[in-house]
């Protein structure tokens, strides 16, 4: 009979031809480009790091206050504050093209054809495992619409993207839509390899005795626990209707939070706002995802993907 406690767990998933360690990824904009989280945590524990969006040129971003804690939350506005492709190629990539984990790019830009350059310049470093296309970035030339929150603005840029990339292209969806499954078919027919979801939903804090709103930018980004509910249920309705790998975030704090994600439909999830409160928490996920499948008998993790009953 075998010994549970010594078994081991093959916890490998391929996520759109990427071969991953474990499921647990960084996510965008929570881990910086890697060096940030490097003094509390071996990066190569982590099946990738998904770094913070690149634009075409630098951006300073939103005037503080950024960040504010909400309960079980918190609200950013940071204003995709980056260095831009040159200045990530330049003093971000050497240190990003040395870890022993698989490094996925994200970008955003404000027109779909900035988002084809964007992808030439990232497709040749040698190193880059895939491209995650950020789509909640306002689309200039339609008057400030989001890109995410069209279906055929969507499409444009994954179209343009993948023509310019063998790499596997990941789109990372935005919430704050009527039908989130309406984007995600459309990015994936236009050639999407793989859907990130959730991204952040809209919220706002305010200070009362100011009568005023906390952040400088009015309105920020919730992530964090509150969401994880909105998480999974956009992640389950998703799975449903596209045949593509899943990387499901929003909420995720625990190995139980990740497995339950797991379990919904997500092929790797991403850690993201916990991370700030414990800067080496992916590595405990990965530990106890494969605690937890040792525990009951489970050989593989791609075992437990998609397993909800409903």
């Amino acid at each position: 009979m075998t010994d549970r406690s010594t078994q081991a767990v093959d916890l490998r998933v391929n996520v759109a031809g990427m071969e991953l360690a474990n499921p647990v990824l960084l996510a965008s904009g929570t881990c910086g480009y890697g060096e940030e989280l490097e003094p509390f945590l071996d990066l190569s524990a982590v099946g990738g790091i998904i770094t913070k969006t690149i634009t075409p040129e630098p951006r300073s971003g939103n005037r503080p206050p950024r960040i504010v804690e909400t309960p079980s939350g918190m609200l950013n506005a940071i204003g995709l504050q980056n260095p831009g492709v040159e200045g990530f190629v330049r003093d971000k990539w050497p240190f990003l093209a040395k870890l022993d984990t698989k490094v996925i790019v994200n970008i955003a830009a404000p027109t779909t054809e900035q988002h084809g350059d964007m992808t030439s310049r990232v497709d040749a470093l040698e190193g880059v495992a895939g491209i995650e296309v950020n789509i909640s970035c306002p689309n200039i030339k339609e008057g400030g619409v989001l890109f995410g929150c069209s279906p055929t603005a969507a499409a444009g840029v994954v179209e343009v993207v993948r023509k310019r990339t063998q790499l596997p292209v990941i789109v990372k969806l935005t919430p704050n839509v009527t039908d989130i499954t309406e984007i995600a078919r459309a990015v994936v027919d236009a050639g999407a390899d793989a859907v990130s979801l959730i991204n952040t939903l809209v919220g706002m804090a305010v200070d009362l005795d100011a009568r005023r709103p906390v952040l400088g930018n009015v309105t920020g980004g919730l992530s964090g626990p509150a969401i994880k509910p909105v998480a999974l249920a956009q992640l389950w309705k998703v799975s449903q209707v596209v045949d593509v790998p899943l990387l499901g975030l929003g909420g995720i704090s625990t190995s139980r939070d990740a497995l339950e994600f797991l379990v919904t439909g997500a092929t790797a999830i991403q850690v993201g706002t916990a991370s700030f409160v414990r800067p080496g928490v992916a590595g405990d996920i990965v530990k106890g995802i494969g605690d937890y499948c040792r525990d009951a008998g489970i050989a593989c993790v791609r075992d437990l993907v998609g397993t909800l009953q409903s």
